[in-house]
């Protein structure tokens, strides 16, 4: 049998069931009563692993979750094609494939031979965990003007090799190769 989770015991980045669902929680907030015998309430905004909708919803602290049928397989990126994308499963070394509206934005952060961890529910993939940091080459960017700090202007725009458009300091040049955070996706310093 499946362990509860009570609503209050829920916070960021936890994974719960609900109405036969997998949700992770991207928020939470817990409201206490000031009166005597008023509920505590908490708020979670959550996403659905499946059909990746977004939802605010307000439980009783005591209301129980399923924790879901989820596991997480590390996997390395390999490439992507009409068909998906497609990744090598660390343990069993098979190919999994991700269609793309389950990768979604995430395309933009993939590099050759990234680790990531799929997320299998009930056996099948439904998303994707990045690292917190991922290095990728800068495809294109304006050059630096001398003078241009005094302007107050201290980044410019970059065009990375996967696509994405990230703010860089002035001295990242075409060629090199940066870190950018994965959940924020701003740049986080030199490779």
């Amino acid at each position: 049998m499946p362990a509860l989770i009570e609503a209050i015991e829920i916070k960021r980045k936890t994974f719960f069931e609900y109405d036969g669902a997998p949700y992770h929680c991207l928020d939470v907030e817990v409201s206490r009563p000031t009166a005597r015998g008023g509920q505590t309430l908490v708020r979670i905004k959550m996403r659905n692993l499946i059909t990746r909708a977004v939802f605010d919803r307000t439980f009783k602290a005591g209301e129980k979750f399923a924790e879901p049928d989820l596991a997480q397989v590390s996997a390395t990126y390999l490439y992507a094609d009409g068909g998906g994308f497609h990744f090598l499963d660390q343990a069993s070394f098979e190919t999994v494939t991700l269609p793309q509206d389950v990768v979604g934005e995430d395309r933009l952060l993939l590099v050759d031979n990234l680790p990531v961890q799929v997320l299998r529910y009930n056996g099948n993939p439904i998303g994707l965990q990045l690292p917190p940091i991922v290095e990728i080459a800068v495809a294109d960017t304006e050059p630096a003007v001398r003078g241009d700090t005094a302007s107050g202007g201290v980044t410019k725009l970059a065009t990375l090799d996967t696509g994405l458009e990230i703010r860089v300091p002035l001295f990242i040049k075409a060629g090199e190769t940066v870190k950018v955070h994965t959940e924020t996706r701003e740049f986080a310093g030199r490779a």
